[in-house]
Parts: structure tokens; sequence; C-alpha cells
């Protein structure tokens, strides 16, 4: 995969954010894209192979639209700065993101700003055995592949239903469960990328089971 072609086109296109730039360079995007898309795709069998529960993701799905919504956010520019893709994207559970951008580039996954009953779930699970999701996060190769969960948005109360005295009080004021981890373009351009991917993605794994148990139970 060449990347560095890839970060040049999103440059560009940074510098070019208008349908007719799009469109004079479309052949250009899908070249890119297509070149994308199939290294993602024998990721995608990669992981497979080490996760046995692995949801092989459909090819259609794998990676996000380039348009930014418009018409949820008008004040966004009409495409993306980055390329955005999931895989292990079982319905109903949490992914693992791939963001690479020209103003950032991360691993991702875990639930980021659920929905009211995704949430409710996972407060729940916290209530029952929150020492397990603990045990998960406090692990020192967690700590230091993600730092901790993203806190952003945080309440600063107990949710609605839980004592502030609740044992486990500092994980349900959490608006989301997920974690990320910044890759940079040496990370990108290294021969051995992928494989930086897989470890990642075997250290996030029993936070998204956690996860994904407590919103299917």
């Amino acid at each position: 995969m060449n990347f560095k072609a890839l970060f040049e086109f999103l440059e560009d296109l940074n510098q070019n954010n208008n349908k007719e730039w799009m469109d004079d360079n479309r052949k250009r995007y899908h070249t890119i894209r297509d070149e994308y898309l199939k290294w993602l795709m024998k990721l995608d069998v990669e992981l497979s192979e080490i996760d046995p529960d692995y949801y092989p993701t459909p090819k259609k799905k794998i990676l996000n639209r380039i348009n930014n919504n418009l018409l949820y956010h008008p004040n966004k520019p009409i495409y993306k700065d980055h390329f955005g893709a999931g895989l292990d994207k079982r319905p109903k559970t949490s992914d693992f993101y791939i963001h690479i951008g020209i103003n950032e580039s991360f691993l991702a996954g875990g639930f980021y700003k659920p929905k009211s009953d995704i949430l409710k779930s996972i407060r729940d699970a916290i209530d029952y055995n929150g020492e397990d999701l603990k045990e998960i996060i406090n692990k020192p190769s967690f700590k230091k592949t993600f730092g901790g969960m993203m806190d952003d948005d945080m309440l600063k109360t107990s949710p609605k239903g839980y004592s502030q005295e609740h044992e486990h009080i500092d994980l349900l004021r959490y608006k989301s469960f997920a974690v990320m981890h910044k890759i940079s373009k040496k990370d990108i351009y290294a021969d051995d990328f992928k494989v930086h991917i897989k470890k990642v993605y075997m250290e996030m794994l029993p936070f998204r089971r956690y996860l994904n148990k407590a919103v299917s139970v």
C-alpha cells in the first residue's frame, strides 16, 4: 500500500475542498481508495486468523464515506481530511477503527458516545462486575498502549439510579467507553505497520469483549 500517495491526496483535497476539484481528481481518488480497501481486506483476513471470534467485515462496510454529513454538520467542509475504516463490525457491537488522516492518525475501539440503551447496558454490567473491567484497563500493557479510556464529557455526579458512593462510580460516570492509540506517519510507513496494528488489536480485545458481552446480555 502506497500510504505516501494516500497522504498526498488528502493534503491536496484539504487545500481544494470542493466538488469541482474532486470531480477532476475522481480517478485518482478511486485508485487510492481501491488500493487501500484491498490492503484493509487483507488485514481483515489476518485479524480473523488471530481472533477466533472475529467477524469478517463485508467489503462494502469497511471504509467510511469521505463525504462529511452536511445535513447534521452544515459548517464542516464537503470532504473529510482522513480515511476511516471499521473492522470486526458485528452488528450491535463495538468495532476496531483505523483512522488515517493529515491532522491525526490512530487506532481505536469501543463505544464512543453510544446511544442511551447501549450506555445503560454497559453501566448495568459495571454495576454487576465492574471489577473485571478495572482489571482490564489497569493492566500495565493496556495503560502503556492506550493510557486509559477517553474521558471527554464525563458526568460530574452519578448517573440516574446509582449512588455517588457506588464502588465503581469512577467508571459509571463515563459517557463513552472507548480507547485510542495514536500512530504517526513513521508507524504507518514502516514495514511492520500491520504487526503494530495486530498488537494493538489484541491488547484491546479483552476490553471490547467485555463491552460486547455487556450489550448482548
